[in-house]
C-alpha cells in the first residue's frame, strides 16, 4: 500500500466516525422538531414520514394553551437567569482572588469545591427537603435558584479561576503604572478578556438550571410553583397519546438551548480550552 493511500485511509476513518456520531446525535433532535410539525395522522402512520411536506401548528397551539405553561416558562426563566447571573458573580470575584492572591487555606478551598462539583446532588435531597420545609419556604421559586446556584457555582468557579491565572499579570500591573486602581484595572483590563470565559460558564450554568427537575419535584408540589423540566416529564398525564403536542412542547422547551449554543459557540469553545490551559 503506498503512503499516499495510507495517508487517505487515515482521514477517511476519523470523517466518516464523526458523521456517525453527527448523525447519531443529531437525528433525535431533528425527529422531535419533525413530529412536532407532522399532521397526527403522519405521526401515528405504520409507514414512518422522514421528511414531512405537510406542516401544521395545531401540536404547538396545543402545547402552549395546556394549563399553567406561560407560568411555567416564567419560573423556569426566572429561577435559571437569576441562578446563573448570581453564581457568574459570586464566582468572578472569587476566582480573581483564588488565582491572583496567596493565602492560608487557598488549597483546601479549591479541594472542597472540586469535591462539591463532583458530589451528586441527589443524596442531599432529603436534608434540602427539611431545610426548606423548617423554614416555610415550599412552591417557593427563592429555594430553587439559591440550590440551583449551589449547583452551577463550583464549576463556574474553577473555570473561570483558570481562565484567570491565564491572563497575565503585567496587563494589570501595567493598568495600574498607569493610574488605575486595582478595581479600575480589573474592570477595564481583565473582566474584558474574560468575556469567553463568561459566556463559556454561563451556557454550563444555564444548561444545567433549565434542565434540573428532581429538585423542584421535591420542593414544589403545587402545579403553579414547578418548572418546565417538570412539566415535560409528566407528558403522559399533560398531553394522553397526544404525541404531536408532546414533540412541540419538547421542542419549545429545548430551543432557549439552542439559541443560546448557537449565539455562545464560538466564544464558549474557546472559553473552555483557554480556561483549562493554566490553572
Amino acid at each position: 500500500m503506498s503512503r499516499s493511500t495510507s495517508s487517505r485511509i487515515s482521514r477517511i476513518w476519523p470523517n466518516a466516525l464523526a458523521v456517525v456520531l453527527f448523525v447519531g446525535f443529531v437525528f433525535p433532535v431533528y425527529w422531535m422538531f419533525a413530529t412536532a410539525f407532522k399532521p397526527t395522522g403522519d405521526i401515528i402512520s405504520e409507514n414512518p414520514v422522514w421528511f414531512p411536506l405537510d406542516f401544521t401548528f395545531e401540536h404547538f397551539k396545543t402545547a402552549v394553551s395546556a394549563d399553567n405553561f406561560w407560568t411555567l416558562v416564567r419560573n423556569s426563566v426566572t429561577v435559571t437567569v437569576l441562578a446563573v447571573g448570581f453564581s457568574l458573580v459570586i464566582a468572578l470575584f472569587a476566582s480573581f482572588a483564588l488565582a491572583r492572591m496567596r493565602f492560608k487555606g487557598r488549597r483546601g478551598f479549591i479541594v472542597g469545591f472540586m469535591l462539591a462539583q463532583m458530589a451528586p446532588w441527589e443524596v442531599m435531597v432529603i436534608a434540602i427537603y427539611m431545610l426548606v420545609r423548617d423554614a416555610d419556604m415550599l412552591n417557593s421559586l427563592i429555594p430553587l435558584t439559591l440550590f440551583y446556584m449551589m449547583m452551577v457555582l463550583p464549576f463556574t468557579l474553577l473555570t473561570l479561576r483558570g481562565f484567570v491565572g491565564a491572563i497575565p499579570k503585567d496587563l494589570e500591573e501595567s493598568a495600574m503604572v498607569d493610574g488605575c486602581s486595582r478595581p479600575q484595572a480589573f474592570i477595564k483590563v481583565i473582566l474584558p478578556l474574560l468575556a469567553p470565559g463568561l459566556m463559556a460558564t454561563s451556557l454550563f450554568g444555564f444548561i444545567t438550571a433549565w434542565n434540573e427537575f428532581p429538585m423542584v419535584l421535591i420542593l414544589n408540589k403545587q402545579a403553579e410553583a414547578q418548572t418546565l423540566p417538570l412539566w415535560i416529564s409528566k407528558f403522559q398525564t399533560v398531553f394522553g397519546d397526544d404525541w404531536g403536542a408532546t414533540m412541540a412542547a419538547s421542542s419549545l422547551f429545548a430551543i432557549p438551548i439552542l439559541l443560546l449554543f448557537l449565539f455562545l459557540q464560538r466564544k464558549a469553545v474557546s472559553g473552555l480550552t483557554a480556561g483549562a490551559v493554566k490553572g
